[in-house]
């Protein structure tokens, strides 16, 4: 049964194939981590996410935030990512939480699961309203997102070039 887990060596070989599917999608969120870096160092990354999660050595601009791995038994899925707090870019364009599933085990659930156990997460983690933000051509985000109990508050115009956001918010009393 998939669940979520922090961050592990365990899970190197699965991560490490998920981020090939990762890059060859181009995905933003996965363009920085090198393949080779982390074939040779995944014991720094996986440590580094849990100082992170800590609140300690945070990149610039990030804010305290807990990265969960989607699992089942040593096969990586996805990952969720519950941001403690929010700054100003977090609040209009990133949420609260951020999820994704790879490549090869979407459209069979996951998405729903992800964001459904990471906002048990985000309720152990004491937060009590969540933001939640997709892209607005996202159809399945925006699905999974309502399904799990979002509330539209509004849509967001980023600007030329940028795709609009959808914010939904979430209470997770």
């Amino acid at each position: 049964m998939p669940q979520l887990s922090l961050p592990d060596i365990k899970y190197k070989e699965s991560f490490l194939s998920a981020l090939r599917e990762y890059h060859a999608e181009d995905l933003p969120n996965y363009r920085e981590l090198q393949e080779e870096e982390l074939t040779q160092h995944f014991d720094r990354f996986v440590e580094k996410l849990r100082q992170e999660a800590k609140g300690e050595q945070l990149p610039e601009g990030f804010v305290t935030h807990t990265v969960f791995w989607l699992v089942d038994g040593d096969h990586y899925l996805g990952r969720v990512d519950i941001r403690h707090t929010l700054n100003e870019f977090l609040h209009s364009e990133g949420g609260h939480i951020g999820y994704d599933v790879r490549p090869s085990e979407r459209r069979k659930g996951y998405g729903q699961l992800a964001l459904q156990l990471g906002l048990q997460k985000a309720k152990e983690l004491s937060l009590d309203n969540v933001l939640i933000t997709c892209d607005v051509d996202n159809v399945g985000s925006n699905k999974i997102i309502r399904a799990n109990g979002g509330v539209l508050e509004n849509t967001v115009d980023l600007g030329e070039g940028k795709t609009a956001k959808n914010r939904y918010w979430i209470s997770v009393n």
